[in-house]
């Protein structure tokens, strides 16, 4: 029988973050040279807000401030929508479309262990519907 797929088997693990007095100079930068669109901001440990391309562009032109003088905080999204490693791609899937995001940050007992997008669910389909496939498939008696 087919098991529930997890967040934790196609999450990006490698997460790249930020401090809260990061630079939004700074994280344009590594988002170049990284080639992502998002970082997570942390406090500690604790992961504390997000910052997207759509973050950046709109802290940028909704205000007279100079590109230097914004920090990570300024930029980021908050409250962070996170989700538990253990939770099944349903269930992330549900609280994407709920709460209007295309990333939710993996966490567990409040560390970050993860990042899930949109774009890891999209890829993972196939896979989920081969799943489904066999789950469907009439079994044959033996």
């Amino acid at each position: 029988m087919a098991e529930v797929m997890l967040v934790s088997e196609i999450m990006t693990r490698n997460v790249k973050t930020v401090r809260l007095d990061t630079t939004v100079r700074e994280v344009i930068a590594t988002m170049l040279s990284r080639e992502i669109g998002s970082i997570v901001v942390v406090q500690g440990e604790r992961p504390v807000g997000i910052i997207t391309e759509r973050d950046i562009l709109r802290a940028v032109m909704t205000t007279s401030i100079p590109i230097e003088s914004f920090l990570a905080k300024d930029a980021m999204s908050t409250p962070l929508i996170t989700i538990n490693a253990h939770a099944s791609i349903d269930e992330a899937t549900r609280l994407m479309k709920t709460k209007r995001v295309k990333k939710l940050v993996v966490v567990d007992d409040g560390k970050l262990t993860g990042i899930l997008t949109h774009t890891d669910v999209v890829y993972h389909v196939p896979e989920m519907f081969r799943t489904l496939e066999e789950l469907l498939r009439p079994r044959r008696n033996r």
